[in-house]
């Protein structure tokens, strides 16, 4: 995991070295550098041996012009990760992992042979068979692809100008070179040179008949290969805990293959810390208690947003709570947090699925798919900004391939009751109970993260008033362009 970023264009390297001073948050352990066909590795940015670069002519056409390819890569080591970029005849650069493919390496590799053998034929090979979450850049010598995830779990930011291409995994980056006007790569898609192509789209409905007990089984499975390919090679994990069912889920297998390490984060007697405190108990399990103060959420106020490159309220509130969670664990030494993000979306956790429920079964399935395949700008990005920040990353079992196809192959009512159900996501509450969550977790209402936390209230009372928000993103863009 890490950063990745490049520039394909007339004056490429320092250009690729400014990005990757600017992504150093995201992998602080090591850098890799290519450059029109030489590799360097295990550097820092600001000590790469320019010189030894330059003297390798551009051989790359782009639009009718030979230009310059510089692709590079911040390495954040978690467990098993090797310095990139990767390739010998090719090169590829890759921020993610692959969890269904047995072995100890990330996976990175295994993209890379695959687009060695079979070339860009293997992009919709490698969206059909593995469950993982990814961003890269593959370099042939005649094809620059840029390719994301069919969730859109890892970013890709990217432009196309008349004369170049950039990519980084932040819009941050490409902002340091002036380009304001970036674009997210779309989840299952691919940039082949200058065109987008749509590889895979989850979820694969099948339309099979589980009854309620056999679709528990399946999914208590799904479950638990999820979290524990997420966990491997890891001896201590942490997990970002509300005391809430989807939390607790993971929590609860998480024990299974590593030691947890449980953060809680609310401001002096909000629901969250009640609940977390009083399940972590129950559980047995350790739990780091973070209570914040106006202070302190004044103070993260500008890191936050820096972190998550816009002004959205919403986003700000969620954000928070993830900041402080995975900043504590990156302190304890931890580099991999885990997150019960997802469950909602799949399993009707908002009370607003309520109101479509009213108007059909089908408008309540659109609702849901709608959801997932906007996961990646709503809420993915930014989780993943957040924790990158503080060094740490973030891991989502619950958006796991397999439980998203389950959750779309089950009827309505595993999930929702009734236009009246106060609970919802019944078929996760069974499961947390049977797998040993104490009642009060598993029937807890849903309550979101800013609201829970106390966190919201706040930010929106008492410090978002007096915040210019305009001026600050306007001054932090020009930062990344003079600074660095």
């Amino acid at each position: 995991m890490g950063a990745i970023a490049g520039f394909i264009g007339k004056g490429a390297l320092p250009k690729l070295l400014k990005m990757l001073r600017i992504l150093k948050h995201r992998g602080p352990d090591s850098t890799g550098i290519y450059y029109n066909g030489k590799t360097i590795k295990e550097i820092k940015p600001s000590n790469a041996h320019v010189e030894d670069l330059l003297d390798f002519s551009a051989n790359y056409k782009f639009k009718g012009r030979i230009v310059d390819v510089a692709i590079g890569h911040n390495l954040l080591l978690a467990a098993d990760e090797i310095s990139q970029p990767i390739g010998n005849e090719s090169v590829m650069v890759c921020d993610g992992r692959l969890y269904n493919m047995g072995g100890s390496e990330s996976g990175c590799e295994i993209i890379l042979d695959f687009l060695e053998d079979n070339g860009i034929k293997a992009l919709q090979m490698i969206m059909d068979k593995f469950d993982g979450d990814y961003s890269f850049a593959f370099f042939d010598g005649e094809n620059i692809i840029l390719a994301r995830d069919p969730i859109g779990v890892k970013p890709l930011h990217y432009k196309v100008g008349e004369d170049f291409i950039a990519f980084a995994s932040e819009r941050k980056a490409l902002w340091g070179l002036g380009i304001k006007d970036t674009e997210s790569l779309p989840p299952g898609s691919a940039l082949i040179n200058n065109k987008i192509i749509r590889l895979k789209k989850l979820p694969e409905e099948t339309k099979k008949l589980w009854d309620y007990d056999l679709a528990k089984e399946k999914l208590a499975r799904a479950l638990k290969e999820a979290v524990k390919g997420r966990v491997k090679g890891l001896r201590r994990v942490g997990v970002l805990f509300s005391g809430g069912v989807d939390s607790t889920l993971v929590a609860l297998l998480a024990r299974k293959y590593t030691k947890p390490i449980l953060y809680t984060v609310g401001v002096k007697g909000s629901q969250d810390l009640i609940f977390a405190e009083k399940a972590a108990h129950e559980l047995g399990i350790n739990v780091k208690v973070i209570k914040v103060t106006e202070e302190m959420i004044r103070d993260a106020l500008r890191p936050v947003i820096r972190a998550i490159e816009e002004f959205n309220i919403m986003k700000i509130g969620v954000a928070m709570p993830l900041y402080f969670s995975s900043r504590a664990a990156n302190a304890d030494g931890l580099r991999v947090i885990l997150a019960g993000q997802g469950a909602d979306e799949l399993f009707g956790g908002y009370n607003r699925y309520l109101r479509i429920y009213e108007e059909g079964r089908d408008k309540l399935m659109e609702a849901f798919k709608a959801d997932i395949w906007n996961m990646y700008h709503v809420n993915l990005e930014r989780d993943d900004a957040i924790a990158m920040a503080t060094g740490t990353e973030l891991r989502v079992p619950f958006l796991a391939r397999e439980i998203i196809n389950i959750a779309f192959n089950i009827p309505i009512e595993y999930k929702i009751k009734g236009s009246d159900d106060s609970l919802r996501k019944h078929i996760l509450r069974d499961l947390a109970l049977d797998m040993g969550a104490p009642d009060f977790i598993a029937r807890r209402p849903k309550k979101a993260a800013q609201y829970g936390s106390g966190i919201d209230k706040i930010l929106r009372r008492r410090i978002l008033p007096t915040f210019d928000h305009r001026s600050f993103i306007e001054n932090l863009k020009m930062e990344f362009y003079k600074g660095y």
